[in-house]
């Protein structure tokens, strides 16, 4: 996989994104315009001068001024919401530094207040205390929790046995093959090669979106039905591109990855919302949902090195499932989010 190309996609993807949001009316935080305009700058002037290293400079701007500012302020979320004003304050006022705007000010003189007042915890919104606070905690995600560890354990089993990259060492440790499937009869590799990943980077990202998707999830269809979405739906991304590699619409020589389970949680999330449509926020979560479906298709048609079968397969049964075995009765967890 490469790592200058992710990157790259990522620096221009993720700024048009925040544009896009930006200049919504009412929307807040108006400062990522210019962040955003950086950063595809810096990425524009990177591509005519060091095509080579564009993704890699983009990607430390991307990195610098979108992805650590947003993981910034739900930290300051946090900290608010468990009445840790001081703290908060203080994160709003180093976030201020790459993100220079009206709206941050008025933060921090918001935090400043509250923590003068010494009230901490009448002032905040009671929905944001019980919520934000437990938002992506894996301790509430056992199943979650789980997976990302088999698939690390899997990733040094890999390290222990050879070279990643070798086909000959996957072959032998699981990797998926269609016509090893069919012909010789190796169904074990469809579960198998959903715990291999060719690279350290490439189980990184998988784990990462698993961290991200994976615990709201959890707790809002609970952990069993949770690990079947994820495994079974999987298998369908498997089978999805045996199927396909047979029919002869694509052509695959060994597949590894847990890509296709991570589809299938956005799948299942799919069916889930769509049942509890009439939810708060629910129909606004199916658009994050469609939009997740849209970057992952357009990253995937430019880069050949990943099997779009197997995420569309994946998206699918994740889909199916999720209308199958989601609870009808929304939990607390996705009420109060």
């Amino acid at each position: 996989m490469n790592l200058n190309h992710i990157f790259l996609f990522l620096a221009i993807v993720s700024p048009l994104l925040v544009l896009a949001r930006a200049w919504r009316p009412g929307a807040p935080y108006h400062g990522w315009r210019i962040a955003a305009l950086i950063v595809l700058a810096v990425t524009g002037v990177s591509c005519l001068f060091w095509p080579g290293a564009a993704g890699y400079i983009g990607g430390c701007a991307w990195f610098l001024l979108l992805f650590i500012p947003a993981i910034g302020l739900r930290k300051m979320t946090e900290l608010a919401a468990r009445g840790d004003y001081k703290s908060a304050g203080n994160l709003a006022a180093t976030l201020q530094v790459l993100h220079p705007g009206a709206e941050l000010r008025e933060q921090i003189r918001l935090f400043r207040h509250l923590e003068s007042l010494g009230n901490q915890t009448a002032l905040w919104p009671p929905r944001i205390r019980g919520g934000i606070t437990q938002h992506h905690q894996l301790r509430h995600a056992p199943a979650v929790l789980i997976l990302i560890l088999l698939n690390a354990v899997a990733f040094l089993f890999e390290i222990s046995v050879g070279n990643w990259n070798d086909p000959e060492v996957l072959h032998r440790i699981g990797a998926l093959e269609p016509y090893a499937v069919v012909v010789q009869g190796e169904y074990w590799r469809l579960f198998t090669a959903l715990f291999l990943h060719a690279g350290f980077t490439h189980l990184l990202f998988n784990l990462f979106a698993l961290y991200i998707l994976g615990p709201p999830l959890e707790r809002s269809i609970g952990s069993v039905r949770f690990v079947a979405c994820y495994l079974i739906s999987g298998l369908a991304s498997s089978a999805g591109v045996v199927a396909l590699t047979l029919a002869g619409f694509v052509q695959v020589a060994q597949l590894v990855g847990a890509s296709g389970c991570i589809m299938g949680v956005v799948g299942a999330w799919a069916g889930f919302l769509l049942i509890h449509r009439h939810a708060p926020l629910a129909k606004q979560r199916l658009a994050n949902i469609f939009l997740i479906v849209v970057i992952q298709t357009a990253f995937d048609l430019s880069t050949p090195q990943v099997s779009m079968a197997a995420h569309i397969s994946g998206l699918i049964g994740g889909f199916l499932l999720g209308l199958l075995l989601s609870p009808r009765t929304a939990g607390a967890d996705f009420r109060r989010h």
